[in-house]
């Protein structure tokens, strides 16, 4: 898969790609990023992508032309077309369930604004998909775009170094949609602390029920959402409701 992203700022995504495990998946291109900067398909000496808003007001906006040009130059790359994802406060949220189907994908133009925001004609022209990390403001559009290319790197085959440890994760289907269980290392007391006696024990079902009623109680207790939402996809079973009612 293929993802092209947009940004005033390409030097902010080195250290990203070049780090950590998901690296992985950006060396061998099975997540394929390229950068562009729209600074470049901008006119005169000073290569100008924003202006002050009509209506005034404070901020800059960035300006549809330098962007549709650049679009059009990662379109012609690709050599077809793509979804355009803005990062924007007023997108649909990212949840485990979206980055689970950008993972399955063949990739997308991710576009990360700046400023107090971007001409709305080209957002009603080109954009496809607008995405939020949630209800707060970021300086720029880099760091969700990080976000989903990070979690969609570690869902890639091989990037992680054990197959198939991603669907322990907190929100997976395959814990049913809960948090996460607590995790423990060495040493086995650390500070009068001690490791529970389950994860010790050696006996992997007392293991697995321990994780599933601590998956249990921490989203009962956080996410209660989550515990209605797996109820009503019937991921719970009796014996879940059981544990449940006792806490």
């Amino acid at each position: 898969m293929r993802f092209d992203v947009l940004t005033l700022f390409p030097e902010l995504f080195g250290a990203f790609l070049e780090s950590g495990v998901t690296r992985r998946a950006y060396e061998s291109k099975q997540v394929d990023v390229r950068l562009w900067n729209p600074r470049d398909q901008a006119e005169g000496n000073y290569r100008r992508v924003d202006d002050r808003p009509f209506g005034g007001g404070p901020g800059m906006v960035m300006l549809a032309e330098p962007l549709a040009r650049t679009v059009a130059a990662v379109k012609a790359d690709r050599g077809g077309s793509a979804p355009v994802v803005l990062f924007s406060p007023t997108g649909r949220r990212l949840d485990h369930a979206e980055v689970e189907s950008w993972s399955a994908g063949e990739g997308a133009i991710l576009l990360c604004g700046r400023y107090e925001g971007i001409d709305q004609r080209f957002i009603d022209s080109h954009v496809d998909v607008q995405l939020s990390l949630g209800d707060f403001v970021l300086s720029g559009g880099e760091i969700a775009a990080m976000a989903l290319l990070d979690a969609v790197a570690r869902l890639q085959p091989g990037v992680l170094n054990e197959a198939g440890s991603h669907e322990a994760d907190s929100f997976n289907p395959a814990i049913d949609g809960l948090l996460d269980c607590p995790h423990y290392t060495r040493p086995e007391e650390w500070q009068g602390r001690q490791v529970p006696a389950e994860l010790l024990s050696g006996h992997h079902a007392n293991i697995e029920k321990w994780r599933r009623e601590r998956r249990l109680e921490a989203t009962a207790k956080l996410r209660p959402d989550l515990i209605e939402a797996a109820r009503k996809a019937g991921r719970l079973t009796r014996e879940d409701e059981r544990f449940l009612a006792g806490l």
